[in-house]
């Protein structure tokens, strides 16, 4: 199921979502300060090329913490508003419900991407 899941993804739109990540993760590692933004980013995209099939471990400590809130101020809450907005729209038909989810999986990792493990 997940890769036939992860093709029809990528088919409808994972390759460009994926692709976006990738080139964002790019432009935010060309300044020192920007490095640990782009890791975040690159973890962003190898979850939006084939999210079916994989999970996200969240742990961390007081460190993650606060780099989650600073992320969630400057660029969590209108990523995971924009992931959750897809996610719903998809979520009105039956077929859609699957690749919904998996823009929740997305929204949720935007909120706190420090700490979060792609599994």
């Amino acid at each position: 199921m997940s890769l036939l899941g992860n093709l029809i993804w990528l088919l409808l739109g994972g390759i460009f979502s994926g692709l976006l990540w990738l080139a964002a993760g790019l432009i935010l590692c060309i300044t020192v300060i920007g490095i640990p933004l782009g890791t975040q980013c690159f973890k962003f995209a190898s979850v939006s090329f084939c999210p079916f099939g994989k999970e996200i471990v969240y742990g961390g400590g007081a460190v993650s913490l606060l780099a989650n809130i600073l992320w969630l101020l400057f660029f969590g809450i209108e990523m995971a508003l924009a992931n959750a907005a897809i996610g719903l729209l998809l979520c009105i038909t039956v077929i859609g419900i699957p690749f919904g989810m998996q823009y929740f999986k997305i929204a949720r990792l935007a909120l706190m991407p420090f700490g979060a493990r792609v599994v």
